[in-house]
């Protein structure tokens, strides 16, 4: 619960200030199941939360210390690939836990094009906070997506502790930029779920499309996002005009980047 002192915390939930102490620095070894319960119920965490601290405690066993479990494989499997190129009608792309974009489809590299700017590996959270100017453009909910990308971040952190490329990462965000070290800070946990996202792209203008994500269960730290937006609809038409321009940049051998034409609006 916001607002509570430690020592608030610890008496609600049963247990001595000091011990509560330990076990919010980690340093608590083997917490019964009653008092994780307590302090659950205490703080009042949902779903994300408890799953979040539950990961957390796992960790800190003996066995999961030893067991060093080091970067995070990105292999996309062939089957994985057929599937993104079979979607010629909808944006799809692969991600890992670090927000690295680790496949796309041509009609998802066209959508995201702009994201593509950073040199380097191609990562939506470096996108969001180290080219902002550029990111708020495309994304008018800049704000809620931030807060969304930051708080699945910490997610990851809780899974993959030993993952050094998420640690350099992390550390690079928060380095560079304000915004990302303000949200990191607020310790805010979210697991990816579909809803919708607004684009204001540079060739079809703003639109809002729908997605859903798929954890990939061959590589439990990859998600597929799929643009789903509903067939007649100004949204499905949008991405019409896109996979038509599209088309044409192919044959014209030109990257689905650079400069973009005016956008034409949709009729």
């Amino acid at each position: 619960m916001k607002g509570l002192r430690r020592e608030e915390v610890a008496l609600l939930a049963g247990v001595s200030p000091e011990y509560y102490v330990r076990l919010e620095r980690g340093q608590a070894t083997g917490p019964s199941a009653g008092v994780v319960d307590a302090v659950a119920g205490v703080l009042r965490l949902d779903d994300d939360e408890r799953a979040h601290l539950d990961r957390l405690l796992a960790a800190l066993t003996p066995a999961a210390r030893k067991r060093s479990r080091g970067a995070v494989k990105d292999l996309v499997t062939p089957g994985i690939r057929v599937l993104l190129d079979s979607m010629d009608h909808l944006p799809a792309v692969v991600f890992n836990g670090r927000f690295d974009i680790l496949a796309v489809n041509t009609l998802g590299r066209a959508l995201l094009a702009p994201v593509y700017d950073l040199p380097g590996r191609t990562n939506s959270a470096r996108f969001l906070f180290l080219n902002e100017p550029r990111a708020r453009d495309l994304f008018p909910e800049w704000d809620r997506i931030a807060a969304d990308t930051v708080a699945m971040l910490r997610i990851e952190a809780g899974r993959h502790l030993d993952d050094p490329d998420l640690t350099q990462l992390i550390g690079e965000l928060a380095t560079r930029s304000a915004e990302f070290r303000t949200r990191w800070a607020t310790n805010d946990v979210r697991t990816p779920r579909a809803g919708a996202k607004t684009f204001r792209h540079p060739l079809i203008g703003e639109v809002t499309l729908p997605y859903e994500t798929l954890r990939i269960d061959a590589v439990s730290s990859q998600i597929l996002s799929v643009y789903t937006p509903e067939p007649g609809t100004p949204e499905a038409d949008a991405i019409r005009l896109l996979a038509s321009w599209n088309a044409d940049n192919q044959r014209n051998n030109n990257p689905a980047s650079g400069t973009w034409p005016e956008p034409r609006g949709l009729t």
